[in-house]
């Protein structure tokens, strides 16, 4: 059995500490935060945190991510 464990870069480490996501869920490639009430507002707040602090990581949103009232952060 593989142990698939997946690795936190340092930059989202320090936008999950800033942002204090509630529900959210590790990807091979950043974080998938789920169930957010205010999409525009927290969208805007991930990208000023993302700004302020330098970090090397992306908002990515879709059609899709709507249904579950979704968005990711990704490594760059």
């Amino acid at each position: 059995m593989q142990n698939n464990q997946v690795k936190v870069s340092p930059d989202l480490q320090q936008f999950i500490d800033q942002f204090e996501p509630s529900k959210f869920k590790l990807m091979s490639g950043g974080i998938e935060i789920r169930g957010i009430n205010d999409m525009q507002r927290n969208i805007a707040q991930a990208r000023a945190i993302i700004e302020r602090l330098k970090l090397r990581l992306i908002v990515s949103h879709n059609a899709e991510m709507l249904s579950y009232r979704g968005f990711e952060v990704n490594n760059l």
